[in-house]
């Protein structure tokens, strides 16, 4: 990437943010998002990668937006003993547990889907 992509105007291209661990219950765990920016041009497929620690068998990963308000949506989830990937609306994931590793696939990218991207690890010990 030349420059500084992040302030081309947002119809143009998807400028993707991404940076945020949660902690889980009584359990030391790690989230590393990949790539730190990533941009693609309207109608494209974009994925986020990002890979985690955990020592747990059973926890969740979720993909959350920030919307510009400041506001933090939910977008989809992935629990470690599901057996297919899940998919909601255009998002979807992609999910390897023995690599510990999960993307977001945003389809058909769109200029509203401009923003920053938060990959999280929950895991409890309470099942």
């Amino acid at each position: 990437m030349q420059g500084d992509m992040c302030h081309m105007p947002p119809y143009s291209l998807l400028c993707v943010l991404m940076a945020l661990a949660l902690s889980g219950f009584n359990v030391a765990q790690e989230v590393t998002q990949v790539q730190s920016t990533a941009s693609r041009q309207e109608r494209e497929e974009v994925t986020l990668d990002c890979s985690y620690e955990t020592s747990q068998n059973i926890y969740h990963l979720f993909w959350y937006k920030q919307l510009l308000s400041g506001d933090i949506i939910f977008l989809i989830r992935q629990t470690s003993f599901d057996s297919q990937n899940q998919r909601s609306g255009r998002y979807s994931v992609v999910f390897q547990k023995s690599l510990k590793s999960i993307s977001l696939v945003i389809s058909a990218s769109q200029p509203e889907d401009s923003g920053k991207y938060f990959c999280a690890l929950w895991e409890s010990t309470q099942w």
